[in-house]
Parts: structure tokens; C-alpha cells; sequence
């Protein structure tokens, strides 16, 4: 039986912190009313996260952020198996990532690396 990815999360990408609503409308309708505001109050003119430092590449809130910035806490809202939430999670990834920085990306091949069957440990 072939090995399953476990999603990673990497350095240096922030493509989940694109939190333009017209972009992002699946994510926004899943969280409560009380999220949604927190999550539009979070969005910059330019569509990115107000807390996403674009120069280091990193959340300046990340101790604090929101529980749905934590991709970990948003399988448990869906009640997502672990193998089940890491195949979500990869394929989430891959296509914002994909969007914003292209599919040959240093982003992508970074995150490709990361999270690929290689590094599958039990």
C-alpha cells in the first residue's frame, strides 16, 4: 500500500494569509458569523491578512491568530480523519498556492518537498 502524505505547513509562503473574500468565499461561509467579521476585519485594501508580514514572509499574530488560521483546528470543525485531513489540507494548499505564485513556484516546489510521500512517517 502506498504512503500518504502528512501536510506540513513552510516557510516562507503565506498563501493561506490571501484572505481576499472575493477570492476566499468556500473559506468565509464556513465560519460563524462572529468569524466572519473577526476574518473581513483581518483583510488589507490589498486582499492580504493585516497581520501577514510581506517582507519576512511570516504571521506577526501567529501565537494569537484566529483559530481558523490554524489549519490543525479547522480538521477538527469538519471532523476530518487524520488521513483524510492531510489529503484536504495538501490539495488546499497546492491550489492556493498555484493561484498566487504558480504552480512551478519556488513556493510550490517548497511545499511540494515538504509534504511529499518521502517524508511520510508513522
Amino acid at each position: 500500500m502506498a504512503k500518504q502524505a502528512k501536510w506540513s505547513c513552510t516557510d516562507y509562503c503565506g498563501a493561506c494569509c490571501k484572505l481576499d473574500p472575493g477570492q476566499r468565499q468556500e473559506a468565509l461561509g464556513a465560519l460563524s458569523q462572529k468569524d466572519q467579521a473577526l476574518y473581513l476585519s483581518m483583510v488589507a485594501s490589498d486582499g492580504w491578512c493585516r497581520h501577514f508580514d510581506k517582507v519576512y514572509r511570516k504571521c506577526t499574530i501567529y501565537n494569537n491568530r484566529p483559530s481558523f488560521c490554524d489549519v490543525k483546528k479547522i480538521s477538527h470543525k469538519f471532523q476530518l480523519e487524520n488521513e483524510t485531513f492531510d489529503q484536504f489540507a495538501i490539495s488546499c494548499c497546492k491550489q492556493q498556492i498555484r493561484y498566487l505564485y504558480g504552480g512551478r513556484s519556488k513556493e510550490m516546489k517548497n511545499f511540494m518537498r515538504i509534504n511529499s510521500s518521502k517524508n511520510y512517517s508513522k
